[in-house]
């Protein structure tokens, strides 16, 4: 007769239809401690910087990143939509001269996909600010931000992260130095390396993963910048270079391979972002008082938006993005 097993190891829908039940193990709780850390440490960062915490809407009255990703629900007699983000609103912000905005809330996204770093409903970390001479000022606030979380992270959940360890073995995060490397150089940097990409093409998930490798044993770290992306793959309130449209002030931000934060600079001026707005097939008419926010006039201004559960999944190396929700959404779940 076959031995007895000591434990048993339940599936990943077992743990998540008894979710409660799972919650209760020693890795899960120090998982949620963390993730309360980085929002901790996130608003500690920001608001010694200068930023207020904002609350935006998440029933909007139209698409608000366009395309077809979005949650339609019914709003009495009319149609509204739930917020893919909050970006509408914290420009807005920064037109009404706040300057230096941040929120934190839940962000909704209708597409169905089943990999395992996405979910239909998540926690955005987002900021907006306005800049003086170059949105790269932008970029010194998130690397500072994410450098304090990343480190804060190290110093003060030390107990957290070796009880996660015990259950889910994983390399340490480096961090610094931060890496910040043009588009068109990682592109090069892939070429080097055998891959095919287009000039202007984004980066599939696999080319992601040996992006982050290559840069690690290129550079020893595990967090950079990809900044100046081709202007056909964001979206169309993004700032075009000037010195070369076909790439845009925008940038993201990795870690381990893997994208934790999308920005850039906006467009700032009305008629440009109205232009804009019909080139990237979103009617203006639908974003109407957007635009028209503008029309007082706006600094330039920039920004970011990070994926709490992401976050976390990639700090810790979990390998799933279901495991840093407390009650995950996919295509598939709705419960509990």
């Amino acid at each position: 007769m076959a031995a007895a097993h000591k434990y048993v190891k339940p599936d990943q829908d077992t743990r998540l239809n008894n979710r409660v039940l799972d919650l209760r193990t020693p890795a899960n709780h120090a998982i949620f401690r963390l993730q309360s850390g980085v929002c901790q440490l996130f608003r500690e960062y920001l608001y010694k910087n200068g930023f207020i915490e904002i609350h935006t809407p998440k029933l909007i009255e139209c698409a608000s990143e366009g395309g077809c990703n979005v949650f339609e629900v019914k709003y009495f007699d009319r149609s509204a939509y739930l917020a893919q983000s909050p970006q509408l609103y914290k420009q807005m912000a920064i037109t009404a001269d706040l300057d230096r905005v941040f929120e934190i809330g839940s962000i909704f996204r209708a597409e169905k996909s089943f990999t395992r770093r996405h979910l239909t409903e998540f926690i955005g970390l987002d900021l907006e600010m306005a800049f003086h001479e170059h949105y790269h000022e932008v970029l010194d606030v998130l690397e500072g931000l994410f450098v304090y979380i990343f480190e804060g992270l190290q110093t003060r959940f030390k107990a957290e992260i070796e009880t996660v360890s015990q259950q889910y073995p994983v390399r340490p995060i480096k961090v610094t130095p931060v890496k910040r490397i043009l588009f068109k150089d990682a592109v090069a940097l892939l070429r080097e390396d055998g891959k095919e990409m287009g000039d202007f093409d984004d980066f599939s998930t696999p080319l992601e993963v040996r992006l982050g490798e290559i840069i690690r044993e290129k550079y020893d770290t595990d967090f950079y910048i990809i900044d100046q992306f081709p202007s056909a793959v964001r979206p169309f309130y993004t700032m075009p270079n000037p010195a070369n449209p076909q790439y845009s002030n925008s940038f993201d931000v990795f870690l381990r391979g893997q994208e934790i934060t999308s920005g850039a600079q906006r467009i700032h001026d009305p008629e440009f972002l109205k232009k804009s707005s019909i080139a990237k097939g979103v009617d203006p008419a639908t974003i109407r008082a957007y635009i028209d926010s503008f029309r007082w006039g706006a600094p330039p201004h920039a920004g970011a938006g990070i994926g709490l559960e992401r976050v976390v999944m990639l700090f810790l190396g979990l390998g799933n993005i279901r495991k840093t929700s407390m009650f995950p959404r996919d295509p598939a779940r709705l419960s509990p």
